[in-house]
């Protein structure tokens, strides 16, 4: 193992058991408002942040502006003939924080499309990995290399005054969401098409031209980007993704760098990541079962056996939700409407209906439900994107329009630099012996 990392693991190892302990003794304590074991676990329900785009309640679900998602699969306009909401039109609500009209979405797809110019040097830069670099790290590759195109950085570094600071990130947001489309689908055509790229089509919505430039025709498919790119646009402000681009670009960073930020947060399998490890496992488990269609009692036995080899079911759980993920909901019904013999979709309602009561029966889990995850791959696979590994991607297109609307909202409103304090192990024990004081600047 070698002496350096050996006297760390010692280390670690005693550490984590004392940190158990002290937890288990003195978690409910209070330091302020705030208990021990908040602190020592990931922040848990500490209320520090303010995201004004969306909010998200442990029974409710998600809420952009106040309105549901079915509120806003009714509410929102739509392409004509269809019935799936536009992502533009929600990005303008969570931007503005109104309803948009028809007009307001329609004019939003035409400053999208007028915006969505990629520079060859971006293309250049994705080209230089190999061809089996995993798409979000070329994505985020190629979010870095438009950089060079940053309004707020250019006007920054001309001595911007900070009132202006708002209109630089709208600026650069706006040309973001744009070429993100383009960027998302040149990786996915490169990576498993052989390079055979799709010019955009200018007469198309975002999530249309979206669907047109990865190389999917089907009406059905592009129904489906609308409505996937809409229910994975904002998740309030505290997950890791909307959480990094908002703490990055509390230092100024420009949009494209705070954004790149909480694409490498999205890109962990606790995170984004999951909806990839979703349509894996259920891949696995269909392999060694020997068939397409498992019965509820064969994915039961599965499921145990998942959990007992010390592993997780992807796709279910929450931090917050304590109930079905809204946006599962959304994404069953459409499958109810568009594919309801499908295979695969099915087996992802069998284990709906297999997985929520095992958990329960475990007694440690606070929420047995399913997430977003647990549906969208299965979506995918019925129009022929079997490629699961560029999933996040397409998540990570989505998420631009939530963080992105509230990153200008957090340079218009002049939020300060994100400085939580932070303490030590050894200043904790302190405090609980009565010795010291715990409190930030």
């Amino acid at each position: 193992m070698g002496v350096l990392k050996e006297r760390f693991k010692a280390k670690a190892d005693d550490q984590a058991a004392e940190i158990k302990d002290i937890l288990k003794e003195h978690g409910s304590k209070k330091i302020g408002e705030v208990q021990l074991s908040q602190i020592y676990q990931g922040m848990r329900g500490i209320t520090g942040l303010v995201s004004e785009t969306s909010l998200l309640d442990a029974q409710d679900g998600i809420r952009f502006r106040g309105y549901s998602i079915p509120e806003l699969q009714n509410l929102l306009p739509k392409i004509e003939g269809g019935s799936e909401p536009l992502p533009e039109g929600l990005f303008y609500l969570m931007l503005v924080g109104d309803l948009p009209t028809d007009a307001d979405a329609h004019h939003i797809t035409a400053l999208w499309q007028r915006r969505s110019h990629v520079p060859n040097h971006v293309f250049d830069t994705i080209e230089a990995l190999p061809v089996n670099t995993h798409p979000m790290t070329q994505f985020v590759v190629g979010v870095m290399a438009l950089q060079t195109e940053s309004s707020f950085a250019r006007r920054y570094a001309d001595g911007m005054n900070k009132k202006e600071y708002w209109d630089a990130v709208f600026d650069d947001s706006m040309d973001l969401i744009a070429r993100l489309p383009r960027i998302a689908a040149y990786i996915y055509r490169r990576k498993y098409k052989g390079g055979d790229h799709i010019q955009p089509n200018g007469l198309l919505d975002w999530a249309g031209n979206f669907a047109h430039m990865l190389g999917y025709s089907d009406d059905g498919f592009k129904e489906l980007m609308r409505l996937y790119l809409t229910i994975h646009a904002d998740h309030e402000g505290g997950n890791v993704s909307a959480h990094t681009t908002h703490l990055v670009g509390s230092a100024l960073s420009d949009p494209y760098l705070s954004f790149a930020a909480g694409m490498n947060g999205l890109a962990g399998p606790l995170h984004g990541l999951a909806n990839q490890e979703v349509i894996k496992w259920i891949f696995e488990m269909r392999e060694e079962l020997g068939t397409e269609t498992p019965s509820k009692e064969q994915i039961a036995e599965y499921v145990q056996k998942t959990l007992s080899s010390g592993k997780v079911v992807p796709g279910y759980g929450h931090a917050v939700l304590r109930k079905t993920d809204p946006r599962f909901t959304a994404q069953m019904e459409f499958g109810k409407k568009h594919m309801p013999d499908d295979p695969l979709v099915q087996t992802v309602w069998n284990i709906y209906d297999a997985v929520p009561p095992i958990l329960q029966s475990l007694g440690k889990i606070k929420n047995p439900w399913p997430n977003v995850d647990a549906h969208s791959g299965a979506l995918l696979v019925h129009y022929g994107m079997v490629e699961y590994e560029f999933y996040t991607v397409l998540f990570g297109v989505s998420r631009a329009l939530g963080v992105l609307a509230s990153l200008i909202w957090d340079r218009a409103l002049g939020f300060a630099i994100e400085r939580p304090k932070s303490v030590t192990t050894d200043l904790v024990k302190e405090w609980i012996k009565g010795e010291g004081e715990i409190w930030g600047e």
